[in-house]
């Protein structure tokens, strides 16, 4: 009887099943990527928008943050 937890076969997976697991890896991290994008032209923007509420200032924080103001503009 082992004394650690490791199962008594410990043999490696597959090539099969580690090239299984890396493109569904790959998938993920694609999947993720437009919303990771588009959320920080949102935050950026709501963020800039809320210093120039509080400031009183025309929308120049939008366009430092990045936001579609700036972008239209430019």
């Amino acid at each position: 009887m082992p004394s650690d937890n490791k199962p008594e076969n410990s043999d490696s997976p597959s090539p099969g099943v580690e090239k299984a697991k890396d493109v569904s890896n790959q998938a993920a991290i694609a999947m993720e990527l437009p919303f990771v994008l588009v959320a920080a032209v949102v935050v950026g923007g709501l963020l800039g928008y809320l210093l120039d509420h509080w400031l009183h200032t025309k929308p120049v924080f939008r366009r430092l943050a990045g936001s579609g103001d700036g972008i239209k503009r430019s």
